[in-house]
């Protein structure tokens, strides 16, 4: 993002920046693998040490995608980014999926991460015609590490942060119920988290060309902010609808239980979209301290929020990440209306019209995937067809302009075949 966020960034700073990050990648590796026998222990768990050293190779092989990643956004070339995203979440998604049908449950989140990471790597340098030269500058360094810096300890916090669940879990219940905890936010999460980072890699850029321009900045801003939700609104509420038959048809009968966690946790993470491009607008204006500063006020309220819950059962955790979000997006917010005329209540007047369209959709398709299909399958298939229909109609009727920007955009790339 430093690297974005900077004017005219040199081959210095790329071949700087690639070699940072695969030293900073490789050590917090190293911590981790060391650590990996002392995390079996704390759970009682001897397999976790393994499954531990496997998952934390993931550290070092995003590392070495970072500045390609970075010149693909500076050139604003989003399609080999989608291109590569794309086939890397479809077939470690989908080979995710077999492995968990065919028995081999963690290990199949595990081959998943993995996958998709590696796979990634290889678009990106396939893709990607760049070959970091031998020179290190301090000089580049330092520029990037003052802005990038703060952006890394608010990441650090944020994946502990993701993390502590997951701990909590895991020593608070019992294996199986953290199996079922890590199945249900890696499906919710995989949607949304995936979309909205797609979302906001490709705005950041854009956003960062007109960021002297206040104005149309935050029309900008609010008009992209409203098209990722019109995504990722329905979906995520979709899937709170067909939960059930979405459950037993990917990963069995079996899986049954994980269906009350799936459904709260889509409630939690459906506000992806909003919370990480508030956080990115800080970026945009150059005030990742302000980044830094909301993301120790939004984990200690985190912390609070799972101490109370924990006690009360897995279900209470998932509905305190609920809350959470709500406490993310107010923080987050509330730093960005000091650096815009942005507010709470336009943000949430920008969205709203999304949000209640999405959930009278859903409504429907609940009610009427259980009125006129039996199986599973059928009310999965038909629930997904009624529920596009149905949306597309609506969103047509009452004139959404997400609907008429999308409807141009595919008329501009047909009359371009």
């Amino acid at each position: 993002m430093a690297l974005i966020q900077k004017q005219n960034p040199t081959e210095k700073d790329f071949s700087t920046a690639f070699y940072f990050n695969i030293i900073t990648g490789a050590i917090i590796y190293l911590v981790l693998f060391f650590s990996a026998k002392y995390i079996a222990l704390f759970f009682e768990e001897p397999q976790l040490e393994l499954i531990a050293k496997v998952v934390f190779l993931n550290i070092i092989i995003s590392s070495f995608a970072v500045v390609r990643r970075a010149k693909l956004t500076i050139a604003l070339n989003f399609k080999l980014q989608t291109i590569a995203s794309l086939f890397t979440v479809i077939i470690s998604g989908v080979g995710g999926v077999y492995l968990a049908y065919n028995g081999y449950n963690v290990w199949a989140l595990v081959f998943q991460t993995l996958v998709n990471n590696a796979l990634n790597i290889g678009c990106l340098w396939i893709l990607v015609k760049w070959v970091p030269i031998l020179s290190f500058s301090w000089e580049s360094f330092r520029q990037l590490f003052m802005f990038g810096s703060k952006l890394l300890l608010a990441g650090i916090i944020s994946s502990l942060y993701n993390q502590l669940y997951t701990i909590v879990v895991g020593k608070k219940f019992s294996t199986t119920n953290l199996g079922y905890y890590n199945r249900a936010s890696s499906f919710a999460g995989w949607f949304s988290v995936n979309l909205s980072t797609i979302i906001d890699r490709a705005l950041f850029p854009v956003l960062c060309s007109i960021k002297d321009d206040e104005e149309e900045l935050e029309k900008k801003f609010l008009f992209y902010m409203r098209m990722a939700s019109f995504f990722i609104f329905p979906l995520m509420l979709g899937i709170i609808a067909l939960a059930e038959p979405i459950v037993v048809c990917l990963f069995r009968e079996k899986w049954l239980p994980i269906v009350p966690l799936l459904r709260i946790l889509c409630l939690a993470y459906m506000w992806n979209p909003v919370m990480l491009m508030n956080s990115n607008f800080l970026a945009v204006k150059g005030r990742t301290d302000m980044q830094l500063k909301g993301e120790f006020l939004k984990k200690i309220a985190a912390f609070v929020i799972l101490f109370i819950t924990f006690s009360f059962g897995l279900e209470v955790v998932c509905f305190g990440l609920i809350v959470y979000s709500f406490i993310d997006m107010y923080v987050t917010i509330r730093f960005v209306s000091k650096v815009s005329h942005l507010s709470l209540t336009n943000e949430l007047k920008s969205i709203m019209p999304v949000f209640l369209l999405s959930v009278g959709v859903a409504i429907i398709i609940w009610g009427s995937t259980e009125l006129l299909w039996s199986s599973y399958y059928g009310k999965l298939i038909g629930g997904i067809i009624l529920g596009g229909i149905t949306y597309a109609v609506f969103a047509r009727i009452f004139s959404f302009v997400e609907l008429q920007f999308l409807l141009k955009f595919v008329r501009l790339k047909i009359r371009k075949i």
